[in-house]
């Protein structure tokens, strides 16, 4: 049965939350990667940004739809949520936009296993780890690999 050990890519580029935008965009096309894992100065996770995060920095902000009842004006979406769409699209660093909840896996996930949360949670990237320690990182070309049996 092949696990995570067997089809992961062991040198990862990683980023700091202090990394600016500008030389994300450069570290992402120089290695031709699709995000990278954002690590503390331990070297240890703290999160995930990928091309999706960079993307969002220039989509058009959405104005929330706003209804009036009697005399009231109702938003109907969460004022919350605006403001975070404004923080990425303004973002200077790394700290404005990665995602903080990071799906992991251990060596020995199953293929099967990473086949499912790649699928079902809608994630490109997936840490190896061993506690907060990155071995490895597992994108959908390294899972491809490994259904086809070219890892």
């Amino acid at each position: 049965m092949l696990t995570a050990k067997d089809i992961m890519t062991k040198n990862v580029t990683t980023v700091r939350a202090a990394t600016t935008i500008e030389e994300l965009a450069r570290i992402l096309m120089e290695h031709k990667i699709s995000g990278a894992p954002v690590v503390d100065d331990n070297e240890n996770l703290i999160g995930i940004v990928t091309e999706n995060d960079l993307i969002s920095r220039d989509k058009r902000l959405h104005i929330p739809t706003v209804m009036r009842l009697f005399d009231s004006f109702i938003m109907l979406e969460s004022p919350g949520r605006i403001e975070k769409e404004l923080k990425k699209m303004t973002a200077i660093a790394v700290n404005d936009i990665y995602t903080k909840e990071v799906i992991t896996v251990a060596e020995d996930t199953s293929v099967q296993d990473i086949a499912t949360i790649i699928s079902e949670k809608k994630v490109h990237l997936i840490p190896v780890v061993e506690g907060k320690k990155i071995l490895g990182i597992i994108g959908k070309i390294d899972l491809i690999k490994g259904i086809t049996g070219r890892a």
